[in-house]
């Protein structure tokens, strides 16, 4: 047994290029009581220093610059002896975790790091390494006195069951097994005595090749030969099958009583277990357990290379719900995934076994059919799917009924490649939803229209950058410390004569496709620059404008040679024009990136990171870029105020910037509730149609020279001492409650929706809540769980008639729900209730209080 003592002292390096994870990661083990830790940035050092300490546990960032983490296990492999490499790698990606394994590493941790995790898995994988150590040091023991005869390695008996490893000693002359440790017995199920009964065949696979090393070699020195570790399964007793991870040493024993061979055999169900699991999380949906979209590309280019041989058809059908999104946003993400996973099944019985059923997005599904030339089968499929979703499915007693677009594609008629054969599907199914959803179209040349309709639209828009047809337009920016405007954002517009302004989202990607937008990306930032010194000069006065750099723009034009030309040009200070840039613009080649920013740094330019929880969010990398600033992106505003996952996000972005000493803005704010929650969360500034759309220079000139700003926040000297929200779909029991409660000198807010109750949480700094189980759309129990993960200092209390408590019991137990009373309730009784919510609110919140105070 390894005493915790032992574990301490273990010697422990730590190889990442980041110096903040070594700084993590150095403090869980030195809070954890490990003595012995040393770490490196230059993975190249790590050879020598094991070479040097013999360490017990290396960990090793898996993606570094200098040195790969398979590079350095590469290194280490061949000053391990005994064949234990004591590696455990870092990494995000499932398929990079089970590449670690294979290539020789015992365990992984996950990024982000989680604490319990971490700690957990370095203490078991340390025991295994000291026992591990333990067992090669009884191995050399016995391998110092194997010439003994077999009643002397009863001496050896005590190191043998030291391990938890299975040892078996063989006899090569007579094959017999001379003995066993108490491993084998655990690990086969048999007594030592039983299994010494035994031939070694009946346990163990064939012994390798005898070493080529002459005998009188072997027994003058005593010396030893091991064969390289295979893994295999052996046979239990009950005759179930254990994998493990088997070795062969030869032994000479002493006079001309030949050759010993012991086996050692470790099990290693857990490692497969593991394996296993990330191969099903690299290949298979977690939610409908259907293959993923890169598991269906696989299994169809599979299909279709038998296709050609057998002078078959694949037919690929592209299923997309219809109004799938209002579903999930009426009833709530969990019961929306509870209805994919219902359709995923019923999906499943309308195919046959060879067939195959994927999930590509979150909407989105895929069938893989082979049939004959036949059509009709294509048409039977696309209609057992839609009679499928005819039937009302039933969550949690909630109906919900669906209708399904659906592309249909064939090999070889339509495409011969699985990537063409999809998108073509795709089309298709866009075609279907066009012609009035619920029903199916097949990808036929008639589509190749729109393939006309785009390259009308590709001349016009290089018409439009010759013709000046290009206008920008200007978003404020708002700061929410002081309530001005502090910017605003340039934004692209295109007037196409005929047709009027065009929305950028259906111009834009066609200047990414086409490689125009390097070109209208530089126009831009000229006629930013020139437009800040216009209202330099004015009564205006100067104004920092952002521009949209795009990934093209960044990575094939000349960023800095268009940014200094246009600022020359105009005389504009550097420090009024900022540039925003995407995740994915600034790690499609980091170095560059760094290179790039750097130089426009030095300029005085601001850069901004745009969309930001979109893409890659690599915090390592974050702080490598000379930036001034994150955007957070819509999708996590949208719903900032009732969603708890897209809130954590915000509030995450925004803790981390403010802890690299950069400014954060959100974008998209459209409510007051949602400005109100991002001040109080302290964002720095917002942007969004709350307070004003985009519009053309003169108009935002006027706006900012007349000094508009937000409305003052809130004023917490301002905030009664005790704020009650009632929520409930009755008028009248809003109307009773108020009542009731009006006397007691409580603020009284009142909403008859969830989404109105999210809206007064963000608005008002609310203490007690009381509401109704029974509301539309959302449970009380669902309504209250996530005010629990928004505002979790908030009292919760469910006041309803509804009988069902299962439900609300379960909420009380896992804490989102404070108490439960009935209607109709007792006046006197439920103001005393109300009241001790209230002192019970400021009994587990006052010592808070008072430090934040502080």
């Amino acid at each position: 047994m390894i005493s915790q003592a032992d574990l301490c002292r273990a010697k422990i390096l730590i190889v990442d290029d980041q110096q903040v994870n070594l700084r993590l990661l150095e403090h869980l083990l030195d809070s954890a009581g490990y003595t012995a830790v040393t770490s490196t940035l230059d993975a190249r050092e790590v050879a020598g220093l094991h070479r040097q300490h013999h360490y017990d546990l290396i960990i090793l960032d898996l993606v570094m610059p200098a040195m790969s983490g398979y590079a350095v296990m590469d290194a280490l492999r061949p000053l391990e002896r005994d064949g234990y490499l004591p590696v455990m790698v870092i990494a995000a990606d499932p398929e990079a975790k089970l590449a670690a394994l294979e290539a020789g590493a015992r365990d992984f941790i996950s990024k982000p790091f989680d604490a319990l995790e971490v700690l957990t898995r370095i203490r078991n994988m340390l025991e295994v390494r000291l026992l591990h150590r333990a067992a090669h040091q009884a191995n050399a023991a016995l391998e110092r006195t194997v010439n003994l005869r077999a009643l002397e390695l009863q001496r050896f008996r005590g190191a043998m069951d030291a391990t938890s490893d299975a040892i078996f000693l063989v006899d090569v002359l007579s094959m017999t097994l001379v003995d066993v440790n108490d491993g084998a017995c655990r690990l086969l199920g048999y007594t030592r005595r039983e299994l010494l009964a035994l031939a070694p065949g009946a346990l163990l696979p064939a012994p390798p090749v005898q070493p080529a090393v002459p005998m009188a070699a072997l027994q003058h020195d005593s010396a030893h030969v091991a064969t390289e570790v295979l893994e295999c399964e052996l046979a239990r007793r009950d005759l179930s099958l254990v994998p493990v991870e088997l070795g062969w040493h030869w032994y000479a024993q002493g006079g001309a009583s030949g050759l010993l061979l012991i086996a050692v055999a470790r099990d290693i169900s857990e490692r497969r277990h593991a394996q296993e699991r990330l191969k099903q999380l690299a290949h298979y949906d977690s939610l409908t357990g259907l293959p993923n979209r890169s598991l269906f590309y696989q299994t169809l280019a599979q299909a279709v290379e038998l296709a050609q041989e057998k002078t078959w058809r694949i037919v690929v059908l592209f299923i997309a719900l219809d109004r799938f999104k209002s579903i999930n946003d009426n009833l709530g993400a969990a019961l929306g995934d509870e209805l994919l996973r219902q359709f995923s099944n019923r999906l499943v019985q309308c195919v046959r076994l060879r067939d195959t059923v994927g999930r590509l997005g979150n909407d989105e599904f895929a069938l893989i059919l082979s049939m004959s030339r036949n059509q009709q089968e294509a048409v039977a499929v696309a209609n057992q799917v839609r009679e499928a979703l005819r039937a009302p499915f039933d969550l949690h007693g909630h109906a919900a009924t669906l209708t399904a677009s659906i592309g249909i594609a064939m090999y070889p008629d339509d495409a011969t490649d699985p990537e063409t054969l999809v998108r073509h599907a795709n089309t298709a199914m866009a075609g279907a939803k066009q012609a009035g959803r619920d029903g199916y179209r097949f990808y036929t040349a008639g589509m190749n229209v729109q393939v006309l309709a785009r390259l009308d639209l590709e001349l016009a828009l290089r018409q439009a950058l010759e013709h000046e047809q290009f206008v920008l337009y200007y978003q404020p920016k708002v700061d929410l410390r002081t309530g001005r405007i502090s910017g605003v954002e340039a934004l692209l517009r295109w007037r196409r004569p005929g047709y009027g302004l065009v929305a950028p989202a259906e111009f834009v990607p066609v200047l990414e496709d086409t490689g125009l937008v390097v070109r209208v990306g530089a126009w831009v930032i000229h006629a930013a620059c020139r437009q800040i010194a216009q209202w330099r000069d004015s009564e205006v006065g100067p104004v920092r404008v952002a521009v949209n750099v795009s990934s093209r723009q960044f990575a094939e034009g000349d960023l800095e040679h268009e940014v200094m030309r246009a600022l020359d040009q105009y005389e504009v200070p550097a420090e009024l024009l900022e540039l925003e840039l995407t995740e994915t613009a600034l790690m499609s080649n980091a170095e560059r990136t760094i290179v790039m920013l750097g130089k426009l740094k030095k300029i005085g330019v601001k850069v901004a990171i745009d969309d930001f929880g979109t893409g890659y969010s690599s915090l390592a990398y974050l702080q490598r870029f000379p930036i001034d600033k994150l955007k957070i992106d819509i999708a996590f505003v949208r719903n900032i105020t009732s969603n708890p996952n897209d809130a954590a996000i915000a509030l995450a972005i925004i803790g981390m910037a403010h802890s690299l000493k950069l400014s954060v803005v959100a974008e998209g704010v459209e409510s007051r509730p949602q400005l109100e929650f991002l001040r109080r969360n302290r964002c720095d500034e917002i942007q969004g149609f709350y307070f004003s759309r985009a519009l053309p220079a003169l108009e935002m000139g006027q706006i900012i020279t007349a000094g508009a700003g937000l409305p003052p926040g809130h004023d917490p000297t301002a905030q009664p001492l005790q704020t009650l929200l009632i929520v409930d779909e009755d008028v009248n029991v809003l109307s009773s409650l108020h009542r009731l409660f009006r006397p007691d000198g409580y603020q009284i807010l009142t909403a008859s929706t969830p989404a109105e109750g999210f809206d007064l949480l963000a608005l008002h700094r609310v203490h007690v809540i009381v509401c109704d189980q029974r509301m539309p759309g959302m449970s009380g129990t669902e309504f209250l769980s996530k005010v629990k993960e928004l505002y979790p200092d908030t009292i919760r209390i469910i006041l309803s008639g509804y009988t069902g408590l299962e439900a609300v019991l379960d909420s009380i137990n896992r804490g989102a729900i404070y108490r439960f009373y009935t209607k109709p309730w007792h006046d006197t009784e439920l103001r005393d209730n109300i009241r001790l919510a209230f002192q019970h609110y400021w009994m587990v919140n006052q010592p808070r209080l008072a430090r934040s105070a502080r």
